[in-house]
């Protein structure tokens, strides 16, 4: 008795994944439990486990594939020398198609009864054989890209998409995104680079939110002498534990009470109803190998700031490992993104939908500036918050950056 291994959903919003790597062979003996592959999704590489034993009698996809939808049927268990006897067993595989592929012949006006396929069910997926069938294509003639020479729709010279005209740019519609003509620029020397699933999500979010968020933006300085001595204060006290707090940390535990001091923020629009939070889940974003994943710290506005710069640190080397799990980086309220270490000194994030707002802090520097009627010399920090105007009024956006300055620069108030 055969059992098929299928593409589980390792999130809730998960509908393909990129199949990174097989840890097992066919032949391997299989426990319930055991790691059988790497999964890469939009957001991390996740192992999946098998849920039955037996023997790896077949691996239906191949290392590398991309865009496997979630039910796919990957990988074949059942008893050592068990060979499937009906090709109806075998489902698509979905292939990336290769950049070259062969011709195909043009489709004929009656078509031709689909090529019947012999015992090996191997040879061809059913939508290519339906494929075939509809457009006059002798299979015979074919030679198999897939896994074990299986032809697949990608062998059919099917293209995947219609090729967009030299008169770039061209919107196929309102919500498609634009497509240029590059023919001018693969003339250049250069290289190409696979997209990876999580590159491609974050061009797609972060499209989406451009285009469907109306962003207000509202930028206020910060002076960071007060926080910067509390600090100092605050890791004196926790060099024991082996616990350093951050300023980062500190404008996290920031952001959270000024969101329940100024709840109108803590928001996210939703079509006819605008949802409220009763709890401060602050998004941090975390810059990894190929993109930029945003671990949740939830109720930061009760947590103590040792307990915040453990648990963003924690989740931040499970982030760089890929090992986080998607409730630890799905949900929040707000996001903050910090990109002083690399000495920026101001930027307008992004809104991280379907959140309505987002914070990008810059550098902490010196600067001139005046006080009591006077020229001084401060470290000031200058911070941006991006808010959607459509669930945010701006009063509102305005209150919250200045709740905001009022708790960093008179820092005592994030230890009570």
């Amino acid at each position: 008795m055969t059992t098929q291994v299928t593409l589980p959903a390792l999130s809730p919003t998960m509908e393909k994944g990129s199949l990174a790597k097989w840890l097992v062979s066919i032949g391997d003996q299989i426990k319930a439990g055991d790691p059988i592959a790497e999964v890469e999704t939009d957001k991390a590489t996740m192992e999946i486990e098998a849920f039955d034993e037996g023997t790896l009698v077949e691996i239906l996809v191949p290392e590398g594939t991309d865009d496997v939808p979630v039910g796919t049927p990957i990988a074949i268990i059942g008893e050592a020398g068990e060979v499937r006897s009906s090709p109806a067993e075998a489902a698509p595989v979905p292939v990336a198609p290769s950049s070259v592929v062969a011709p195909a012949p043009a489709p004929v006006a009656t078509p031709a009864e689909p090529v019947k396929l012999s015992g090996d069910p191997a040879r061809v997926t059913p939508l290519a054989n339906r494929l075939a069938g509809a457009r006059g294509i002798d299979l015979s003639t074919i030679r198999g890209s897939g896994p074990n020479g299986r032809i697949t729709k990608a062998d059919l010279g099917v293209p995947a998409r219609q090729a967009v005209p030299a008169a770039a740019p061209v919107a196929a519609s309102d919500n498609a995104p634009v497509q240029f003509d590059l023919t001018a620029q693969r003339e250049i020397p250069h290289d190409e680079v696979k997209l990876s699933s999580m590159r491609k999500t974050i061009a797609r979010r972060l499209t989406e939110s451009k285009r469907q968020i109306p962003h207000i933006y509202l930028t206020v300085d910060v002076r960071l002498d007060a926080l910067l001595a509390l600090r100092g204060e605050v890791n004196a006290m926790l060099a024991e534990r082996g616990t350093k707090v951050s300023v980062n940390d500190m404008v996290v535990k920031a952001l959270a009470l000024a969101l329940r001091e100024v709840p109108a923020c803590n928001v996210t629009f939703a079509g006819d109803t605008l949802i409220q939070y009763r709890r401060a889940d602050i998004s941090v974003a975390v810059s990894i190998p190929g993109g930029l994943i945003t671990p949740v710290v939830k109720g930061a506005e009760h947590k103590a700031l040792s307990a915040i710069a453990a648990e963003t640190r924690e989740l931040a080397a499970r982030a760089r490992e890929g090992k986080l799990q998607p409730a630890e980086y799905q949900g929040g309220t707000a996001s903050v993104s910090n990109m002083g270490m690399m000495n920026i000194r101001q930027f307008d994030a992004v809104i991280n939908p379907p959140q309505a707002m987002i914070l990008a802090v810059g550098a902490a520097e010196k600067r001139a500036v005046v006080i009591d009627d006077a020229i001084a010399i401060a470290t000031m920090m200058t911070i941006t918050g991006s808010f959607d105007h459509r669930a945010v009024d701006g009063a509102d956006a305005a209150a919250l950056m200045n709740a905001l300055r009022r708790l960093i620069e008179q820092p005592m108030g994030l230890l009570a």
